[in-house]
C-alpha cells in the first residue's frame, strides 16, 4: 500500500468511528483534528486514535493500554493480539463508559 492508499482509508476509518459514535446511543464527546480522533467519555476518560503515516498503522491508546493496528485484507487487525478493530474498540468503549457499546462501520 502507498502513502496515497493509507491515507485514504486511514481516513475513512476515523470518520467511520466518529459516525459509530453518533449512532451508539450512549453520550461520548469526539473531536478530530488533522489525523487525531479523541473520544471522551463521561467519567473523564479517554480513548485516543491517532493515524501513522509512516508505518501505515492506527494506534489507538485506552485507559488501559495501547494498540498498534495494520490494514490487511480489507479490515485492521491488532499488531499484537489479532483482534479487529471494531469489536476491540466496542470492547473498549464499553470498559471506558462502563455500559455496553457496540460500535460498527456503516
Amino acid at each position: 500500500m502507498n502513502d496515497s492508499q493509507y491515507n485514504q482509508i486511514a481516513d475513512e476509518l476515523l470518520l467511520a468511528v466518529e459516525e459509530a459514535i453518533e449512532d451508539c446511543g450512549v453520550d461520548i464527546d469526539f473531536e478530530g483534528v488533522s489525523g487525531l480522533l479523541t473520544l471522551t467519555f463521561l467519567n473523564g476518560t479517554k480513548i485516543i486514535l491517532n493515524k501513522q503515516g509512516p508505518l501505515h498503522e492506527i494506534w489507538v491508546a485506552t485507559k488501559f493500554n495501547g494498540h498498534h493496528f495494520e490494514h490487511k485484507q480489507g479490515q485492521w487487525f491488532d499488531k499484537r493480539s489479532g483482534d479487529e478493530f471494531w469489536q476491540f474498540m466496542s470492547t473498549s468503549a464499553s470498559r471506558q463508559a462502563d455500559t455496553e457499546i457496540t460500535l460498527t462501520a456503516q
